[in-house]
């Protein structure tokens, strides 16, 4: 029994009135949980739960009872509520808006009214407002909490109160027959907005009364016109640095120099036009005038005509130039303008050019457009060497290396190509052009070499005919004599007519690999595009009426037999008889694309649907 106990009831239980039991040993904390085999239980004894035998019985028997009182309803609002309130939603979630409103002013020659500036809070939680006045000094009102926070009613007497839906930017708000005008808000408080739904419009400014305008003119400060003097006195007679009052020039303008081009003419008896380059610096005004030197001038390489210096329009000259009083004047960026006269220590010389970086800088710096002069050009020595012919001995690029030099070095090769395109090999057939008649009939094996750009030549042979077969040309590069270059592999096309030395021969037919190496590469061989040579088709039916009469018109006199194929001969006398003036490479690839049976014979049903046409189910 504890000693508190035994006091009498009539005693208040306050501090002091109370004792603690010195009888009392046991001094601990009834603890609840406890760890049992390494797991955490409860303890039990001091909680009585009612249990219900029929549930127990039913568990041992493994048979759930009947449960007569239905199914337990669902919570709706649990410990984590779903809906959440506003006061957990919008916790800490404020609104900011900036405004204003106006107050006259009495008995104030200076102004009849002041612009009070305010920052309204809307409080999200439970749509409180309070409003603010930002203090400014000497404002001679008292500022600070303008009203407490509390719900604002938007008519006095009614409960019906201002919520976030009704602050709008540009607008005016009336809290207790005080007129506000909201200007502006913050960043959050606009977002805010956005995600409900309802944009705020743009900002206003501020309008400015009479006393901001006299306290902006107070707090104006124009410092004495000797304050830097004063300040760098100062600084060197504590033991300071002297100043550098150039530094900053120098760090604007460090490797920023003004180049232009002048001319000296020099009147003396062995005189002439000199040509010198002029380089202005920017960042300590200084300059130099280099020379342009030329080859074969006869005269001796001086580098400058003068060192980096101060250039004076009218110099001094005296024996002691650092003791003089006068004081010199220099050429700055603005008297150096083209067309303009530089006097550089007696010498006259013209301005007729300058550099881009010069010309930008004039314009955008001091909106002077640069004008270059243009000068008599002086007729310069040329010297012809003439290429003395092509002896027929090697290739003429070895002959040239002779020419060009007196060690001749190796012309040099193009080994990419050669690499990639080694392997590829153009083989056409061929035939002579000749005034002969019988050469007519002979036929050649041309193979282009892509990889060196080589040709080779074989002539084939019948028997009985009295022509030798064999190699006709070695191989080796030709050119062709209408242009005067080698032959490249964009020169061999089905119908083109070759010429090797005095031998012409007109390409008839490829092989297949030839023919797939130039659908392969539609830039360099354009009459092997099937694309192209159908675009090329199609700008016939211009002449028609409609693109389908153009069709039928182009089958019917194609095919006049109604065979359903068309043979080589056929097709090529067709387009000439209807003016399409396809070449034999166009016809060659037309007809190998529609040929669907390999038999050498164009099907009019592939060409129909290949030019566009509908095509019958």
């Amino acid at each position: 029994m504890s000693l508190n106990s035994q006091f009498p009831k009539q005693v208040p239980f306050l501090p002091g009135h109370v004792f603690s039991d010195p009888f009392k040993e046991n001094h601990h904390k009834t603890q609840q949980f406890s760890y049992v085999n390494g797991t955490v239980q409860e303890k039990t004894n001091y909680v009585h739960e009612e249990f219900d035998p029929n549930l127990i019985d039913s568990m041992k028997f493994n048979a759930p009872p009947n449960l007569t009182y239905g199914r337990r309803q669902p919570p709706e609002n649990d410990y984590i509520p779903r809906i959440q309130p506003p006061w957990l939603k919008y916790d800490r979630a404020v609104l900011r808006f900036y405004g204003y409103f106006q107050e006259s002013v009495v008995e104030n020659p200076n102004e009849n009214y002041r612009i009070r500036k305010v920052i309204i809070y809307y409080y999200l939680s439970d749509g409180t407002i309070h409003v603010t006045e930002p203090r400014i000094p000497n404002a001679g009102i008292p500022q600070g909490l303008f009203i407490k926070r509390q719900k604002i009613p938007k008519k006095l007497g009614k409960q019906d109160f201002f919520q976030w839906e009704d602050f709008q930017l540009c607008s005016n708000i009336n809290f207790y027959e005080r007129v506000f005008r909201i200007q502006d808000c913050d960043s959050y408080t606009r977002e805010f907005y956005e995600y409900m739904g309802k944009p705020l419009s743009l900002p206003e400014q501020f309008p400015k009364d009479n006393f901001e305008s006299l306290r902006e003119t107070k707090d104006l400060k124009i410092n004495p016109p000797d304050t830097k003097e004063y300040k760098e006195y100062f600084e060197v007679k504590l033991g300071g640095g002297h100043p550098n009052g150039g530094l900053n020039k120098y760090l604007q303008n460090d490797r920023k120099v003004l180049s232009f081009d002048i001319i000296w003419d020099d009147s003396s008896i062995e005189g002439q036009l000199n040509y010198y380059t002029l380089n202005y610096y920017l960042a300590d005004d200084t300059c130099e005038v280099k020379e342009v030197r030329k080859q074969n001038s006869g005269k001796d390489p001086y580098p400058l005509m003068l060192r980096r210096q101060k250039i004076p329009k009218q110099p001094i000259l005296t024996h002691y130039p650092g003791m003089t009083l006068k004081k010199e004047e220099f050429y700055n960026p603005q008297d150096l303008i083209c067309g303009n006269t530089v006097k550089i220590y007696g010498r006259e010389c013209f301005i007729y050019g300058c550099d881009d970086f010069t010309k930008d800088y004039y314009l955008n710096v001091l909106g002077i457009q640069q004008k270059p002069a243009i000068l008599k050009q002086e007729r310069g020595k040329k010297f012809y060497h003439p290429v003395p012919p092509y002896n027929g001995y090697g290739y003429e690029e070895d002959s040239l290396g002779s020419v060009y030099s007196l060690q001749p070095k190796p012309p040099k090769k193009d080994v990419r190509k050669n690499f990639t395109q080694d392997q590829f090999i153009l083989r056409f057939e061929a035939r002579q052009i000749s005034e002969v008649r019988e050469e007519n009939s002979r036929r050649f094996i041309i193979s282009f070499y892509c990889g060196d750009d080589t040709i080779q030549v074989y002539q084939t042979s019948e028997r009985n005919s009295g022509i030798w077969g064999g190699k006709f040309l070695e191989r080796s590069r030709q050119k062709n004599p209408l242009t005067n270059d080698y032959y490249t592999e964009k020169d061999f096309q089905l119908g083109a007519v070759v010429q090797f030395n005095v031998y012409k021969f007109q390409l008839i037919r490829g092989d297949e690999f030839t023919i797939n190496y130039m659908k392969q590469k539609p830039d360099v061989f354009k009459e092997a595009d099937i694309s192209q040579i159908i675009a090329k088709l199609r700008l016939f039916a211009e002449n028609y009426p409609n693109f389908d009469s153009f069709l039928l018109d182009l089958m019917k006199k194609l095919d006049k037999q109604l065979k359903g194929y068309l043979e080589f001969d056929e097709l090529s006398q067709g387009l000439q008889e209807l003016g399409f003036n396809l070449t034999l490479q166009e016809q060659y690839i037309l007809m190998r694309e529609y040929d669907v049976n390999g038999d050498w014979k164009l099907c009019m049903k592939s060409l129909w649907e290949g030019l566009g046409g509908k095509r019958n189910e």
